[in-house]
């Protein structure tokens, strides 16, 4: 059943590069990504420190022999805790049809934050495996010119798919056959970005904003969506449920929770930070930290793919086996503290909503 959860993620990312309007950029741009940064780079630091401190108090440090393990997982599992999971965050916000200030840089935010993220990762990797040894010395290519090359290849893909999509439509009269032809481009979209090693999320984001700001009949290509979204988002979060491993809570309950609660830190004082240099709206200020805290899909296929690449590299070590038990131990620990944040989120971002007048589009102009 993965093949449903990528087509979820596939029209989660369309729907919310269709929410980024240009006349909105272009108002708040620098805001979006100033807050972006900062939030982000809270986390990844937040993390890193209460990592480090733990190592220290728990004897973690010293666990792995000799194979020094353990700062190059600090430094992984915090560039992944810098992500945000984009289908929380639509859905709750589709649910409530809100509309304002804050949802507006709220899907902003998260739209760039999946990009920022696997760059962060993509540093934090390449450190990683020259401190273990796994590489001989520092690549600036692997750390810069690699996320590099996967974010201009997904903005390629999601432009010449968007632009596709605008000329095919003159021919396209029956919404039935525009909402078939739009699906087919989301997904066709998604696996070329997958095949060529390239972020399926970001590609699709491009191919909605695309859409959203350069086609006519664009408002009616989302109508005619929002009619297949429900059950594929009811599928999407049953099919997210089912992998929730409650044992997981039991072997690395302590370690998740302090990653959970030194993220949650990490983003609500880095959104203040930025959002009080920008001079956000007061909505902005006061809800958006904890409207950020979601967290899923991108966190655990980068966590994944870390643990495979370690993994292939020490398998040959004189420790491998202790090597690797401190690598699934953070492993676990990062899958768990998904767990906890996706229980809880959904309430806090409601509440933020709520709060900031712009569930139901009650208030948009608050």
């Amino acid at each position: 059943l993965v093949l449903i959860t990528d087509i979820a993620l596939a029209i989660i990312a369309f729907s919310i590069g269709g929410s980024l309007q240009i006349k909105e950029i272009k108002r708040l741009g620098r805001s979006i990504f100033g807050i972006t940064i900062a939030q982000a780079l809270g986390a990844v630091f937040c993390v890193c420190l209460a990592l480090l401190a733990y190592g220290e108090l728990d004897g973690l440090k010293n666990a792995d022999g000799n194979s020094n393990l353990f700062l190059p997982m600090v430094l992984i599992v915090s560039s992944v805790s810098a992500a945000t999971a984009p289908a929380a965050v639509m859905g709750i916000v589709h649910e409530y049809r809100a509309r304002g200030p804050l949802t507006t840089f709220l899907l902003g935010v998260v739209a760039l934050d999946d990009a920022l993220t696997i760059v962060l990762y993509a540093f934090a990797m390449t450190a990683a495996q020259t401190l273990i040894g796994l590489s001989a010395e520092f690549s600036w290519h692997d750390a810069i010119l690699g996320p590099v090359q996967q974010i201009v290849i997904a903005i390629l893909l999601g432009g010449i798919a968007g632009l596709s999509l605008r000329f095919a439509t003159r021919w396209i009269t029956q919404q039935t056959g525009l909402l078939a032809f739009t699906v087919g481009v989301i997904l066709l979209t998604s696996g070329c970005a997958t095949t060529m090693h390239s972020s399926a999320l970001l590609a699709n984001m491009i191919l909605g904003f695309v859409v959203a700001n350069f086609i006519g009949q664009s408002e009616i290509m989302f109508d005619q969506l929002e009619r297949i979204e429900e059950p594929i988002f009811g599928l999407f979060f049953a099919l997210a449920g089912a992998h929730l491993d409650v044992s997981l809570l039991l072997i690395t309950g302590g370690l998740a929770l302090l990653i959970t609660l030194a993220r949650f830190g990490g983003k609500l004082i880095g959104t203040q930070i930025g959002a009080r240099i920008i001079h956000a709206p007061k909505p902005v200020r006061r809800y958006l930290g904890i409207s950020l805290l979601p967290q899923a899909g991108v966190t655990i296929d980068l966590i994944l793919h870390a643990r495979g690449q370690l993994a292939g590299g020490i398998e040959n070590h004189a420790n491998a086996s202790q090597a690797m038990a401190i690598i699934d131990f953070f492993v676990n620990a990062v899958l768990a503290s998904v767990v906890i944040n996706e229980l809880l989120t959904p309430f806090l971002l409601r509440f933020a909503l709520v709060r900031a007048g712009e569930a139901g589009n009650n208030n948009p102009g608050k």
